[in-house]
Formats: structure tokens, C-alpha cells, sequence
């Protein structure tokens, strides 16, 4: 496990995509905003095509990577994957949210796109270091992720796409 998170701390940050801002763990904690992203119908499986999947911390080890059982990273994936570390409560995520929706259909079949509720999967925000959100984590289909934390515009996201995820599709 210490191999895991010092593989993780290691993860390069993505840099140049304008990062604008982001919630600090220790910062907003309020629920019951009326402007809260509805996600139910997202939660576990994809709905319809190009819809996000959020991620237990089960599935997150049948999908990712088996944090228990490996001591390398090893990416369980069979395409490259962006994951979103979020919380209901936090403004920046909120505005992550519909780039993210966008870009799961414009993507769909060549990338992955998952979300993980901080607050419900409090063991995958420790095992990857989380301490503010969002939290955007890059997963090439071979090679090391990288994480990028802070909100994006989507132009940001694309770029991160087409050079981290899929820099042969250029």
C-alpha cells in the first residue's frame, strides 16, 4: 500500500490546462444546495451512450486499478479513462460536471470518463491523496495517470485528451 501512494504522490500534475479553481476539503461542507447536480441516475452504470459512471471503490478496483492487490500501477482499463474526484457541495465541480457530460459523448468508445463522490468514497480520495476538489485524474491506456487538480474549461480538457489520453488520434 505505501508503494501505491508513493506511486500516486508521484504522479505528475498536468500543467497548462487553466486550472482556475477548486474546493479545498476542509472548505464549503453545506448540503441541501438547491443548485446540487442531480446524479442518481448516473450512480454505477452507464445509462444511455456516452453517460459517466460513478465509481465505488469496488468498482473502482475492477475498472482502474486494484489498489489491495497491486503494489505497481497497473491499469485495469481497456481504454483511457479521466476520472473526476468531486462533491455535491463544491461550486468548481458543479461547473466541471456538464464539460465532463459533453465530452463522455463526444468520446464515447475511444475514453472512459468516471466520478467518484469524495464524501461517499472517502477511502479512494485518501488512497489518491485528494485534498481538494475537483480532482481530475488522466489515465493513458498504457503509461503513468496524471492528476490535475482544479476546475478546467473544456478546451483544457481536450487538450489533456488528445495529448495524455490520445496523442496517436492527433
Amino acid at each position: 500500500m505505501k508503494k501505491v501512494n508513493y506511486i500516486i504522490t508521484t504522479v505528475l500534475l498536468v500543467t497548462g490546462f487553466g486550472m482556475f479553481t477548486s474546493c479545498s476539503k476542509e472548505g464549503n461542507t453545506q448540503t441541501g444546495d438547491k443548485n446540487t447536480v442531480n446524479t442518481t441516475s448516473l450512480n454505477n452504470q452507464k445509462d444511455k451512450k456516452g453517460k459517466m459512471e460513478h465509481l465505488t471503490a469496488a468498482t473502482f478496483k475492477s475498472k482502474v486499478f486494484n489498489y489491495e492487490t497491486n503494489k505497481d500501477w497497473k491499469f485495469e482499463g481497456d481504454k483511457p479513462a479521466i476520472i473526476d474526484f468531486y462533491a455535491d457541495w463544491c461550486g468548481p465541480c458543479k461547473m466541471v460536471a456538464p464539460v465532463l457530460e459533453e465530452l463522455a459523448t463526444e468520446y464515447d468508445g475511444k475514453v472512459d470518463i468516471y466520478k467518484v463522490d469524495t464524501e461517499v468514497e472517502q477511502e479512494l480520495a485518501a488512497v489518491f491523496g485528494i485534498r481538494s476538489i475537483p480532482s481530475i485524474l488522466f489515465i493513458p491506456k498504457d503509461g503513468q495517470p496524471q492528476m490535475s487538480a482544479g476546475a478546467m474549461p473544456k478546451e483544457g480538457f481536450v487538450q489533456a485528451i488528445n495529448e495524455i489520453l490520445l496523442p496517436s488520434n492527433n
